[in-house]
């Protein structure tokens, strides 16, 4: 099987799955100015309509959602407070809604154009920290929703197998979803490019 023909395999599971097993996958986008690299430390889960009332497909698609009920192993990115692009990985088969919120990586390759994006004296811990230093940091755009993370100008290379991933509530989604009862949030311990957890002040238990 090749590479692209794995990732979408993988992907084709729910993101309750796939989430934890994209813990220290490497992605890797290439834009004119150059290749950065981040490897994966913190992510989580999302599904989709009425399982999931966290998850932005919890009521069905809408044109920003559709690439969530599209193809497993595509890009779904949006706007975050109108202000910042988070990116996830789309899980599941076609139609059905589920993806992987990309939290935060260290930068393992391209460091020099990852730190021009995000600013000359910010920390290599502080480079990808986060979702949306993550998506500056590798130089993804709102207009790539959608598109095959198997095919350039994207890699995504999926580790045989990572360290026993530790899982909590998410960070900042208000309501159930936030609360205790959604755990799926998944993080690789001791690194320190995870970002701090964060309730969000409108979580229920």
């Amino acid at each position: 099987m090749t590479a692209a023909g794995a990732l979408h395999a993988l992907t084709s599971a729910s993101a309750l799955e796939v989430a934890p097993a994209l813990l220290g996958a490497v992605l890797s986008h290439t834009t004119p100015e150059g290749t950065v690299s981040v490897r994966l430390t913190e992510v989580e889960a999302y599904l989709g309509v009425g399982e999931d009332p966290g998850s932005h497909a919890h009521r069905g698609p809408t044109p920003r959602t559709s690439p969530m009920f599209g193809p497993p192993g595509h890009l779904y990115a949006y706007f975050s407070y109108g202000m910042h692009v988070c990116i996830n990985v789309v899980c599941s088969p076609v139609g059905t809604a589920s993806a992987v919120l990309l939290r935060a990586g260290e930068v393992v390759g391209g460091e020099e154009l990852a730190r021009r994006r995000r600013g000359e004296r910010v920390s290599a811990r502080d480079l990808a920290r986060g979702p949306a230093r993550l998506t500056v940091a590798l130089g993804v755009t709102l207009a790539q929703s959608g598109v095959d993370l198997a095919a350039p100008p994207f890699d995504l290379a999926v580790p045989k197998r990572v360290s026993d991933p530790v899982s909590g509530p998410r960070t900042g989604v208000s309501g159930v979803g936030g609360g205790a009862a959604y755990p799926w949030r998944f993080v690789l311990p001791g690194e320190a490019t995870v970002s701090p957890y964060r309730r969000s002040p409108r979580a229920v238990d």
